[in-house]
């Protein structure tokens, strides 16, 4: 986090054609060494077509439209590469000892249910065509994963007194607020396929970005975390690698933003996000896309100082959020390449395709 007052990024788009060359596959893929219905090996550890065909149902619940075709295949190639990384990470879980208690599991699990009522969640989940057991299996997964990343990247970042000094020296007129200061990230799907973006699964269209962002929002709903969505499916290329962050905007620069955006970021509190909100250039109202707005944190108007605990505490909090950031995606190459993974699904495809043999 910073202090600083930029102002919302505008949004550039630019046309790019993204020829995906999958015509026919099927997600029970037959051939491979994998077997029926094995669509991955980590270490030997098969990931079933069954799983990956849970999430998909789970992440396209509520979309206006099915989901098939070269669409389906992109979205379900995410989803197994993301079963491949967790795995991976739960194998080193084991390896450490910090598998997810039950205890911990519940404790969680209660902490979602909590602004609902029994009949609301079972309704929820029901939407979501997910099982508690499922839900909880997933949460289960979730926790073990955090707890490796703290313990492994997390626990020995080290932000010393003097680098939150070095850092306020060099940035001193940022903490001179004038006007109330609101710290925002926020995940944005397009219509068109930014050539910037980095992630796998532009939306092509309008009909895939509403899709798309309606997946992204069963997932926040579902407890997963903001910054870790937002770098995995934002099609902003400039917040995306820093989990959406947008840092802080003056409140008048708010006013210059598109009209749905600043009504319903003026209404959130910290630590809520938004629903989906459909993004209009403010000058001729032309669409641009979806985005789904978090407001972390808002500051009064006024001078800072370095002795100000709020100055010291956000300073560390973005010193260390961008060494995390840094650091976990160099782990997740590091773990990647000492694991052995055969992606049958991914060898399926291009053999379909006449790229292999």
């Amino acid at each position: 986090m910073s202090f600083n007052q930029r102002q919302l990024r505008q949004l550039r788009f630019a046309p790019a054609v993204l020829c995906f060359l999958v015509l026919g596959v099927l997600i029970a893929c037959q051939g491979g060494q994998g077997g029926p219905d094995v669509l991955a090996k980590v270490n030997g550890k098969k990931i079933m077509s069954a799983e990956v065909e849970k999430y998909f149902r789970n992440q396209t619940a509520g979309s206006p439209q099915p989901v098939t075709g070269e669409q389906a295949v992109s979205l379900k190639l995410n989803i197994l590469r993301e079963l491949v990384d967790n795995e991976i990470l739960l194998q080193r879980a084991q390896k450490l000892g910090l598998l997810a208690t039950d205890d911990e599991v519940n404790a969680k699990l209660n902490e979602i249910k909590a602004p609902y009522t029994p009949e609301q969640f079972d309704q929820r989940m029901k939407e979501r065509n997910i099982s508690l057991d499922d839900f909880k299996r997933d949460l289960r997964r979730s926790i073990t994963v955090d707890k490796v990343i703290n313990k492994e990247i997390t626990s020995k970042i080290n932000v010393t007194d003097a680098d939150i000094t070095a850092y306020y020296n060099a940035h001193k007129p940022e903490f001179n607020l004038i006007e109330p200061q609101y710290h925002l990230a926020q995940i944005v799907v397009t219509p068109m396929p930014n050539p910037q973006a980095r992630v796998a699964d532009k939306a092509q269209n309008d009909a895939d970005a509403r899709k798309k962002i309606q997946m992204i929002q069963n997932r926040l709903d579902s407890g997963e975390d903001f910054a870790s969505i937002a770098m995995k499916y934002s099609e902003d290329p400039e917040s995306a690698q820093n989990g959406g962050d947008l840092g802080f905007t003056p409140e008048s620069g708010l006013q210059r933003t598109d009209p749905a955006t600043r009504d319903i970021v003026l209404k959130l509190k910290p630590g809520q996000y938004s629903s989906v909100i459909t993004i209009q250039n403010p000058q001729n109202k032309q669409f641009m896309g979806y985005r789904i707005v978090k407001l972390v944190s808002k500051e009064p108007a006024g001078q800072r100082e370095l002795n100000d605990p709020r100055v010291q505490q956000a300073i560390r909090d973005q010193l260390r959020d961008r060494r995390e950031q840094l650091l976990k995606s160099a782990y997740y190459d590091v773990i990647r390449d000492q694991a052995k993974v055969e992606n049958f699904f991914a060898e399926q495809i291009l053999k379909d395709n006449g790229l292999t043999k």
